[in-house]
């Protein structure tokens, strides 16, 4: 059976936005070996029956068995002129959903979301920045494992297989914005939707699981609970989206735009 989560990475939208794909080079007996290798091993540390990813717009679920559609291109707008000082409600709902924390594993703590001081030099003026994982259009992550067990859904979400990660950590190297972690220690607090895997990468998954049910990322449901609408998320391959309509509107910028990977996050007020 096709898994759904697996279909094509390669957007074909026409829209400007959709980023399109490069091709990856077919897998070498090596990285199947490995493959092999990775799968076995994994089952050993997650509990027996777990999915570790489980599947489309917010408020219209994906039917089960439904492959994720390249005609999608899900994204985020951070207005960060509107992130209050001292605020962290992305983080805690972050934590709270996926159950990841902070001080578990000391030096490699993950944080699948954290707030980055950032200063404009030219005025003075510090923003708060929430940085995650960027979902890019040719994510280096991806391009780096030699399992292939990162990879980028037809819709553009970037995610880990854990049944092939063999904890290599090349794509914790190859982020350039830090935003991938290794869990080397023991896990607690479990989720039954995001189980974590001992020994493997992990990262923002954009909240694939709520995406696919129709619901939005648990960061941007607690920042418009808490009143600040500082974040956004939409399809950005769809014209008629409010994202598209406030990234028209709105002084935008993305981060490390130099390197040319077409990341979905975009910041507004940077």
């Amino acid at each position: 059976m096709t898994d759904p989560r697996r279909t094509s990475d390669r957007p074909t939208s026409a829209c400007p936005m959709a980023e399109t794909d490069a091709p990856r080079p077919a897998g070498r007996s090596r990285r199947q070996a490995l493959a092999a290798f990775a799968a076995g091993a994994a089952a050993t540390m997650l509990a027996p029956g777990v999915v570790l990813i489980t599947g489309a717009a917010p408020g219209a679920a994906r039917p089960p068995g439904t492959p994720a559609s390249p005609a999608q291109r899900w994204g985020l707008l951070i207005e960060l002129g509107h992130c209050a000082d001292g605020c962290a409600r992305c983080v805690e709902a972050c934590q709270t959903e996926h159950g990841w924390h902070a001080g578990d594993h000391g030096a490699h703590d993950p944080h699948w979301i954290r707030l980055v001081s950032a200063t404009d030099d030219t005025h003075g003026r510090t923003l708060n920045l929430p940085l995650m994982c960027q979902h890019c259009a040719a994510p280096p992550c991806r391009d780096v494992c030699p399992t292939h067990a990162t990879f980028r859904r037809a819709d553009g979400i970037v995610l880990v297989d854990r049944h092939r990660c063999i904890g290599c950590r090349y794509c914790v190297m190859a982020c350039p914005f830090s935003a991938r972690f290794f869990t080397p220690g023991a896990l607690t607090d479990q989720r039954p939707h995001m189980p974590r895997g001992q020994g493997t990468a992990e990262g923002c998954t954009l909240c694939v699981h709520r995406i696919d049910q129709g619901q939005i990322p648990a960061c941007v449901e607690a920042c418009a609970a808490a009143g600040g609408g500082a974040m956004r998320f939409g399809d950005l391959a769809d014209p008629d989206d409010p994202i598209r309509a406030a990234l028209a509107e709105l002084p935008t910028a993305r981060l490390r735009p130099d390197l040319g990977l077409g990341t979905a996050v975009h910041y507004g007020d940077l």
